[in-house]
């Protein structure tokens, strides 16, 4: 059982910055490949980022490209998701999940952990 907080969310302006973290307990955090997802009312859960386990490869949605970066910190269990530039349209739910594949995924069925969520609101 892998256990995930997210925290770092908050009420921004359009333009501004935020880290969004995510902290691991329970299960070897390096045999985790990590994503975060969103989802705002009324909408899908939607895929945004993910690592591989050894932090050496990402992917991520066409619409943050440019502007959201993911990281980890192995040492502290940790996946962060750096955000910039942002715009209304990012205010969501943001979600940070876990899977033992190799590979990357943008597929929520294939993680088997999920945080709570931390809520992200942008206003214009």
């Amino acid at each position: 059982q892998v256990h995930l907080v997210e925290s770092g969310g908050g009420l921004v302006q359009a333009g501004d910055s935020l880290r969004l973290s995510c902290a691991a307990s329970g299960r070897t955090f390096s045999d985790y490949a990590m994503g975060w997802f969103r989802q705002a009312p009324g909408k899908q859960r939607e895929f945004i980022a993910t690592i591989t386990r050894t932090g050496g490869d990402t992917h991520y949605a066409d619409f943050v490209k440019g502007r959201f970066t993911i990281s980890r910190d192995d040492a502290k269990n940790t996946v962060y998701l750096q955000m910039n530039s942002l715009k209304p349209e990012d205010t969501a739910v943001y979600f940070c999940a876990a899977h033992q594949g190799l590979w990357l995924s943008t597929l929520p069925k294939i993680y088997d952990y999920w945080g709570q969520g931390t809520q992200v609101t942008v206003s214009s």
